[in-house]
C-alpha cells in the first residue's frame, strides 16, 4: 500500500510538473515580440529627456505622443505598472498569492471591466480610443523591446485594461472603499473589516489629501495670474506622481503629473490654463439594507412585493503552484438598488456614483486639450469624474474653484448617513447633481481661491463662499475643515496683495493655526494635574514653549507633532483619540527612548530618505507644506512616504507670458535605484527650490537633452 501510494505521488508530482509547464508555454506564446512590434508600425515619436530626466515628448499626433508616454513610462517605473496591471484584470491573487482573491472578488462584483467591454467602442470617442491603444502599443512596444526585464506573462496589454484601471481607481479616491468595509464590518460602529482595495490602489493608510490655490490680477503684485497644483499622493507606488511634457502637433500641449498607467495627464498647465486638484469626499455611496426569508429564496422584498435577484456569474483564480490556478466561479447578485453585497449578517445593497461609467479619460482628456476657459468648462460638463475639488486659473486672468460631484439627487427626510431599508423604491434616485449646479467660485472679488480638502462653503474671503443654505443636506457635502484650509485663509486674508514670493510662502508654510482642531487638543494638555518633576510635567513645559511651526530647527515640534498625530489619525479614522495624558506620556517616553531628550531638532527627527540621501525636511501632518512620516527603521526617525510630491506652479504675467516651475519629491519617478534620476531631485524638494521648465523645445534643445526616436 505505502509503495501504492508512493508511487501515486511520484505521478502525481510530475503531471502537475507538466502541467504547470503547459500552462507557461501557453503564457509563453501569448507573449509575441514580432506582433508587439507589428503592431507598433506606424507610430512615430521623440522623446527627448531634460538634465533631469524628465520626458518631454513629441509627435505628429496625439496617438503618437501616448505610444511614446508609455514607452518612457516603462523605462523610469516598469515595476510598479506591472504590479497594478493584474488589479485592473482581476488577477491580483495569481500574481500577490492568496490573500488577494478578496481584492479580485470585489474588482468583478463592481462590474468594471463588463462595462469597458460593453461600452469601449460606443461611449469612448475615436479620439480617446486612438490615445489609450498608442499608450497600450507602446507598453507592449517596450517588452518587446526588453523580454528579459519584463513579466511576460502580463503582455500584450490592451486599451481596456487602461481604461479600466481609470474606472477602477477613481472609486477609490472618493472613498467607495470605506462603504464597502462597513458593510462588511457589521452593524456594530467598532467592528473592524479587511482594509480590501484602498491598500492596494490608494497606498494603505497613507494620506490622499492635497492643496491647490488661484490668485487673479486683481490681488496680485503684478497683475499675474498664478496657480499651483500640488496634490498629496503617496511618494511612491501606484498613484505617485509621475512628471512629463506631452507635445503633439495636432494641439495637444500638457505639463503635468499622472500615474503608471495613465496616457493622459491628470494636473498641470498648458501655455494657456491650469489645474489643481484635490480629493474632496462628498457622501456618493448609500448602503441599502435587503428584506430576505427562508419562504422566498433567491428573492428580496420591495414595495410590499417579492422580487428575484438578477444574477451573473465572475471567475477568479485561485493560485496553487508555479503557474497553476484552480478556477472559482461566484454568482454575484443585484437588485434594483445596485449590486449585492452577500454577509452573514444580511444582503446590502449599494447605489453609488460613477457605477459602470468609463468615461473618466474622456473628460481628462478634453480637459487636457482647452484651450479656453469655455472649452474647459465643457469638458467638466462631461461629469465622468465623480468627485475632486478643481482650482483653475488661465492666460486671460480668470480663477474658479468647482466643488465638483456627482451627488445624487436624494429623497429629503432622511438620514442619508445610515443604513437604508431597502424595501421603498421611493428611495431610489436615479439623477446626480449637474455640473453648473456644484459649489464653485468665479473670479471672487478677493482675488484668491484656496482647495485644501475642507469644506466647499469655505475656500475664499467670507463674501465670495458659496451659501451653504443653497445645497440641501442630502447632497451630503463635507462640512470638515482642515488645517492647511485654517491656515491658508488666514493667511491670504492677511495680505491686501499677494506678490509671487507671498504666493511660494504660503505653499511652504510649516505653522499650525491656533484655532485648529488639532492644536486644541495639543493645548488641552496644559490642563493635566502632572506631578512635579515627573516627565509628564516637562512635556508639558515643551508644549507651552511650541510656537507651532514645523521647520527644521525648531525644538519642539517632534513632541508637537507626535501629539496632534493622534488627533488628526483619530478625525480620519473616525475615532476618538487617546486621552491627552496617555498620549503625551507615550509622545515623551518615545522621544526619550530615541534620542534622550524631549527637544530634538525636528530636522533630527523628520527626514526625507531615498538610496543614499537622508536629509532634514520640515513640515508635518496637515500643514500646508505638507509631509507625512513613518517610522520605518527603528531608530525613532521618519521618513517622509506621503504629501508633497509634485509641485506645479503656473503663472501668466500682466502681459499672459505663461511661466512654470515644477519640483518632484525624489526625480522624474524613476523606480530605479541605478537611474541618475532616481534622486537628483530630493535633495531640491527638502530645501523647497523650483526649477524652471521651458515651453520652448527649440530651449529645451539648447540645455542639451538625452533623444529617443521611436519609429518601428
Amino acid at each position: 500500500m505505502l509503495k501504492r501510494l508512493l508511487w501515486v505521488a511520484i505521478v502525481a508530482g510530475f503531471g502537475l510538473i507538466a502541467l504547470d509547464q503547459a500552462v507557461q508555454g501557453q503564457q509563453r506564446a501569448a507573449f509575441d515580440p514580432t506582433a508587439f512590434a507589428a503592431a507598433a508600425k506606424g507610430y512615430d515619436v521623440e522623446i527627448l529627456r531634460d538634465a533631469l530626466g524628465v520626458p518631454h515628448i513629441y509627435g505628429a499626433r496625439d496617438a503618437d505622443v501616448a505610444f511614446g508616454l508609455a514607452y518612457a513610462h516603462m523605462e523610469d517605473d516598469r515595476a510598479t505598472f506591472e504590479e497594478i496591471l493584474p488589479l485592473y484584470r482581476g488577477q491580483a491573487a495569481r500574481f500577490q498569492g492568496r490573500d488577494a482573491i478578496a481584492v479580485d472578488y470585489l474588482i468583478a462584483w463592481t462590474g468594471a471591466r463588463e462595462a469597458v467591454e460593453a461600452g469601449y467602442e460606443t461611449r469612448l470617442s475615436p479620439a480617446v480610443r486612438a490615445v489609450f491603444e498608442g499608450y497600450a502599443a507602446g507598453l507592449n512596444y517596450y517588452a518587446a523591446q526588453h523580454p528579459q526585464e519584463v513579466d511576460k506573462r502580463l503582455y500584450p496589454v490592451t486599451a481596456k485594461d487602461l481604461v479600466t484601471g481609470f474606472s477602477i481607481q477613481h472609486l477609490f479616491f472618493y472613498g467607495f472603499d470605506g462603504a464597502v468595509r462597513r458593510v462588511m464590518a457589521g452593524p456594530g460602529e467598532q467592528a473592524e473589516a479587511p482594509p480590501l482595495l484602498a491598500h492596494r490602489f490608494l497606498g494603505g493608510d497613507v494620506p490622499i489629501g492635497s492643496n491647490a490655490f488661484a490668485v487673479g490680477p486683481a490681488r496680485s503684485t503684478d497683475g499675474a495670474t498664478r496657480v499651483l497644483g500640488n496634490s498629496h499622493q503617496p511618494l511612491t507606488g501606484p498613484v505617485a506622481w509621475y512628471e512629463v511634457h506631452l507635445e503633439s502637433e495636432a494641439g495637444w500641449r500638457m505639463h503635468g503629473g499622472l500615474f503608471p498607467g495613465s496616457p493622459i495627464a491628470t494636473i498641470g498647465a498648458t501655455p494657456n490654463l491650469a489645474w489643481g486638484v484635490t480629493v474632496n469626499q462628498p457622501d456618493l455611496v448609500d448602503e441599502f439594507l435587503l428584506h430576505t426569508d427562508d419562504d422566498h429564496p433567491g428573492q428580496y422584498r420591495l414595495d410590499g412585493a417579492w422580487r428575484a435577484f438578477e444574477t451573473r456569474t465572475i471567475r477568479l483564480s485561485v493560485p496553487l503552484i508555479g503557474a497553476l490556478s484552480w478556477p472559482l466561479t461566484r454568482t454575484v447578485l443585484h437588485s434594483v438598488h445596485g449590486p449585492v453585497l452577500e454577509t452573514d449578517h444580511g444582503l446590502y445593497a449599494l447605489r453609488f456614483a460613477g457605477y459602470q461609467e468609463i468615461r473618466q479619460p474622456e473628460q481628462w482628456y478634453a480637459m487636457n486639450r482647452a484651450e479656453t476657459l469655455a472649452d474647459w468648462q465643457r469638458a467638466m460638463d462631461l461629469s465622468a469624474i465623480a468627485s475632486f475639488n478643481f482650482i483653475y486659473g488661465d492666460r486671460a486672468g480668470n480663477i474658479g474653484f468647482i466643488h465638483n460631484s456627482r451627488s445624487p439627487l436624494r429623497t429629503p427626510g432622511w438620514d442619508w448617513q445610515k443604513r437604508l431599508p431597502g424595501d421603498r423604491s421611493d428611495l431610489l434616485w436615479s439623477e446626480t447633481q449637474a455640473f453648473h449646479d456644484n459649489p464653485q467660485v468665479w473670479n471672487p472679488s478677493s482675488g484668491f481661491l484656496l482647495s485644501a480638502n475642507q469644506s466647499p462653503f469655505f475656500v475664499t474671503a467670507p463674501e465670495d463662499n458659496p451659501d451653504p443654505a443653497g445645497y440641501p443636506v442630502e447632497l451630503g457635502l463635507p462640512t470638515r475643515m482642515t488645517n492647511r484650509a485654517d491656515r491658508g485663509l488666514e493667511l491670504f486674508l492677511s495680505k491686501p496683495r499677494i506678490s509671487a514670493e507671498d504666493f511660494e510662502a504660503i505653499k511652504f508654510d510649516k505653522v499650525y493655526a491656533a484655532h485648529s482642531r488639532a492644536m486644541a487638543y495639543v493645548n488641552s494638555a496644559q490642563a493635566l494635574d502632572a506631578p512635579a518633576g515627573a516627565l509628564l510635567e516637562a512635556a508639558q513645559g515643551v508644549l507651552a514653549r511650541w510656537d507651532r511651526s514645523t521647520d527644521i530647527d525648531n525644538r519642539e515640534a517632534a513632541l508637537g507633532v507626535c501629539v496632534l498625530s493622534e488627533e488628526w489619525l483619530a478625525e480620519r479614522a473616525p475615532r476618538a483619540p487617546a486621552p491627552i495624558d496617555t498620549q503625551l506620556q507615550t509622545c515623551a517616553e518615545k522621544l526619550m527612548a530615541h534620542f534622550g531628550r524631549l527637544d530634538p531638532p525636528w530636522g533630527e527627527v523628520n527626514r526625507l530618505r531615498r538610496g543614499q540621501i537622508d536629509v532634514p525636511i520640515g513640515g508635518g501632518p496637515d500643514v500646508l507644506r505638507a509631509i507625512y512620516g513613518r517610522e520605518q527603521t527603528g531608530d525613532g526617525r521618519l521618513t517622509a512616504v506621503a504629501g508633497d510630491g509634485l509641485m506645479i506652479f503656473a503663472e501668466w504675467d500682466a502681459q499672459g507670458t505663461p511661466r512654470l516651475r515644477t519640483r518632484h519629491n525624489f526625480g522624474s519617478a524613476s523606480t530605479r535605484p541605478g537611474s541618475p534620476h532616481y534622486a537628483d531631485q530630493a535633495e531640491a524638494f527638502a530645501e523647497e527650490t523650483l526649477r524652471p521648465v521651458t515651453w520652448s523645445r527649440a530651449e529645451l534643445e539648447a540645455q542639451g537633452v538625452r533623444r529617443t526616436h521611436l519609429k518601428p
